[in-house]
Formats: structure tokens, sequence, C-alpha cells
């Protein structure tokens, strides 16, 4: 799992900015800087925050926006879904 980060304001570009807000909220995964939009623009986002699962041949299979906290109804659907894409076997190759 990784997360794509867009900035949405100038000082967000910089990966000390972003290493600071994922440390404050205690995130462990990878993060990718998206400065130039490129994952953005290719999944047609509009809104700060989304949240995408993305499965093992790259197909997005749940999307949401705005904020997801903890402990909700919202952030559970979510986990359940990936739980469910990480039990998925890998794609068959051609």
């Amino acid at each position: 799992m990784i997360s794509v980060h867009s900035p949405e304001y100038e000082s967000h570009k910089l990966r000390a900015t972003v290493e600071a807000s994922r440390d404050r909220h205690k995130l462990d995964q990878p993060i990718y800087m998206d400065n130039d939009f490129a994952f953005w623009n290719g999944l047609g986002n509009r809104y700060w925050p989304s949240f995408h699962l993305v499965d093992r041949a790259g197909r997005v299979r749940l999307s949401a926006v705005g904020e997801m906290h903890e402990n909700t109804a919202r952030a559970d659907s979510f986990e359940t879904a990936l739980k469910a894409l990480l039990d998925e076997p890998p794609p068959r190759s051609s």
C-alpha cells in the first residue's frame, strides 16, 4: 500500500512538509510525491482528499472523496474492501 500526495498548496510540494505530516499522523506506508499531478490527472481527481483502492491489475475498485476518519463506518468499509483486495490472487500473466 502506498499513499499518493498531490499538493493542494505550493508549500505542500516540499518533501519535508509531507514527511512532517506523515509523522504527525503516524503513517508508515511509502508516499509518492505527485507534484506534477500525473497520477491525480490519470485518475480524474477533482477533490482533496480523494481515496482510491487500486487492485493488482491497476483497476480502481473503490473511490471516495472527503475526509475519512478512523473507526467510522466509511473508514471501516474501506478497510474491509482493502482486506478483500489483499486476499485476491495476483492477476494471471498472458
